[in-house]
């Protein structure tokens, strides 16, 4: 699907062969690796009319699969970066796994659950719906696994932070966040607790690239139009509340908007976080 360009082969093109289907479609519901989204199901769907049943064949014994794809939300990259997880200042981006680079390819291993047609069912994806994909390869244990491979500047995160905080921080709800949350997934379809689990389980810390950031009596984590408020002691993360993150302006205006009768209704049962 790819090749060089007649009249610069400097300059390359690339076709993508088929799209990812997911629930996650904004920047800040992905998550940071597929590790952080153990579970999460997402299907790629390979375009027809270009014999890729035939390319699909043999790929469902293999329980692992590398997916290469474009990340066609970032647009432009930086020389530089600031990984989440690093406590010296900024990298260069290609000692990072940021997704603004000069070419954005993303490269994740997913684990696959079936074949069906030109379906890929896959599962831990980390990938944005409408994601396009370039190329699948299977995941060979023997060859992709390199134990020794070394932490690279994640060494420094270790020193200052021993425990990995995708294991390290535990989340827990209080009965009221508990009944916000529930209400919330029921009326939206929104699974917000599993967002906020997500998120959180990693680290609770503010970062620029996430939506968390601290207030003077706590914190709080943006989940779409939701505000997540939470506390922080040791390694467990309580959450404590769930607000909405409309203006009261715009609560009360004239608009018919689906999302907007839903905070209402929000804000009409549990009134104005404090």
């Amino acid at each position: 699907m790819s090749s060089v360009e007649d009249s610069d082969p400097s300059r390359l093109r690339v076709e993508p062969i088929g799209i990812v289907r997911t629930s996650r479609l904004t920047k800040v519901e992905a998550p940071r690796q597929p590790r952080a989204a153990q579970g999460e199901p997402a299907r790629i769907e390979l375009f027809a009319g270009r014999n890729f049943e035939h390319a699909l064949q043999d790929l469902a014994r293999w329980k692992s699969i590398w997916v290469i794809f474009w990340f066609h939300r970032n647009p432009g990259w930086r020389p530089k970066v600031l990984p989440p997880r690093s406590t010296s200042g900024r990298k260069g981006v290609f000692a990072t796994r940021s997704p603004h680079r000069p070419n954005p390819i993303g490269l994740s291993v997913v684990r696959l659950e079936k074949v069906d047609g030109l379906n890929i069912h896959i599962l831990d994806s980390d990938m944005l719906d409408g994601t396009p994909v370039l190329d699948l390869k299977p995941y060979v244990p023997y060859t992709d696994s390199h134990p020794d491979a070394g932490n690279g500047w994640l060494d420094d995160v270790e020193a200052v932070q021993p425990a990995d905080p995708v294991s390290a921080f535990a989340v827990t709800f209080t009965p009221l966040a508990i009944e916000q949350a529930t209400w919330i997934e029921t009326r939206t379809g929104l699974a917000i607790e599993e967002r906020i689990r997500s998120t959180l389980m990693l680290g609770p810390e503010p970062h620029p690239y996430r939506r968390i950031r601290r207030l003077d009596d706590g914190m709080q984590l943006a989940v779409k139009e939701w505000r997540v408020r939470f506390s922080v002691a040791g390694r467990e993360v309580r959450v404590t509340a769930i607000a909405s993150g409309f203006r009261e302006s715009q609560l009360a205006s004239e608009s018919d908007d689906e999302m907007l009768r839903a905070h209402r209704e929000f804000r009409e049962r549990w009134g104005v976080a404090r």
